[in-house]
């Protein structure tokens, strides 16, 4: 199945709904190929106009899903919409239920040592031990990086999510890509086990309907989140604002 991409801000998000990729995921294990997915939210856009390594990795992914609000309102207001927001968070759960009906493998790679745990426990407890191939928490020296891609690899999991701050996790998945061919689907999903673990809360849904989820990490963690959410929402801002402007001067 393929899907119509929109192109913007150096980029080109996939228009899928949340049950669209879950197929086109789906059937890459099923065909033993392999699917590289990332999500893009306001705060990754703004860095990837100025991170050429970020935006590489990003744009050699084979899904591109839009994971915030603002995204998918940005592309409305640009004329090219979005049929929905695809978060990280959402996706992985529904892959690990749909692991645990298929008996595929997953490994989780990625936070604190024993947040991973807890992950791990979770869904163990919840489904079977049997979905997992494997665990790693996700500090480590560059110098490790083949070394763990090979033993995520070498767990014979069909499903990685790799839970690390960006740029970190969407270069370590291109750059490893190759060792990591084996398996075949590969996402980063940033804060997702913290959420999954109960280190942090997800935002009520009325504040992920309306594009406030930001809003409530920014609440919740004031002082790490502050220049994240405040000054990162502004640039994307004025840059939706100058991607309109282009427009408008190219129809003139």
């Amino acid at each position: 199945m393929e899907s119509l991409k929109i192109e913007i801000f150096k980029t080109k998000i996939d228009n899928l709904s949340i049950n669209e990729t879950i197929k086109k995921i789906d059937y890459a294990i099923l065909k033993e190929k392999q699917i590289h997915h990332v999500v893009v939210n306001a705060g990754k856009i703004v860095a990837m106009q100025t991170d050429s390594k970020l935006r590489e990795s990003v744009n050699n992914s084979d899904i591109i899903n839009a994971d915030g609000q603002a995204v998918v309102w940005a592309s409305k207001f640009l004329n090219k919409p979005l049929k929905e927001r695809v978060t990280g968070i959402d996706l992985m759960e529904k892959l690990v239920e749909i692991a645990h009906k298929k008996r595929y493998k997953i490994f989780f790679f990625g936070a604190h040592e024993e947040v991973v745990k807890k992950v791990v426990n979770f869904y163990k407890n919840k489904y079977s031990p049997e979905i997992i191939a494997g665990y790693r928490n996700g500090y480590y020296d560059k110098a490790e990086e083949k070394e763990i891609a090979q033993q995520i690899s070498d767990s014979e999991a069909q499903m990685l999510f790799v839970a690390i701050s960006s740029p970190k996790k969407e270069i370590f998945l291109n750059d490893y890509k190759e060792i990591l061919k084996e398996v075949n689907f590969i996402m980063g999903v940033g804060g997702s086990f913290d959420v999954v673990a109960g280190v942090t809360k997800r935002a009520p849904v009325w504040m992920q309907k309306n594009g406030l989820e930001w809003f409530y990490r920014l609440i919740q963690e004031p002082k790490r989140m502050w220049k994240r959410y405040l000054i990162g929402n502004t640039k994307f801002i004025l840059l939706v604002i100058k991607e309109k402007l282009k427009q408008k001067n190219s129809k003139d």
